[in-house]
C-alpha cells in the first residue's frame, strides 16, 4: 500500500481531483464536465497501473 501512496504518478493524479472537483463545484454541468471526471479516472487508473508494474518488475529481478 506504501508504494502506491508514496508514488509520484498516483500523488499528482491526487492532487488533479482538486481541479475536477472545483469545476464541478462552480461550473456548468455539462459534457465537459463528465469528460474531466473521466480523464481523471483514466490518469489515476494508469498511475496505479504503472506502480503495479514496476513492482512486478522489479520482484522478477530480484
Amino acid at each position: 500500500m506504501r508504494k502506491y501512496l508514496f508514488s509520484g504518478a498516483v500523488i499528482s493524479a491526487i492532487f488533479g481531483a482538486v481541479g475536477v472537483i472545483k469545476a464541478t463545484a462552480s461550473g456548468p454541468r455539462d459534457w465537459r464536465l463528465l469528460l474531466m471526471w473521466i480523464s481523471w479516472a483514466a490518469s489515476l487508473a494508469i498511475a496505479i497501473g504503472t506502480v503495479a508494474d514496476e513492482d512486478k518488475r522489479a520482484e522478477l529481478i530480484d
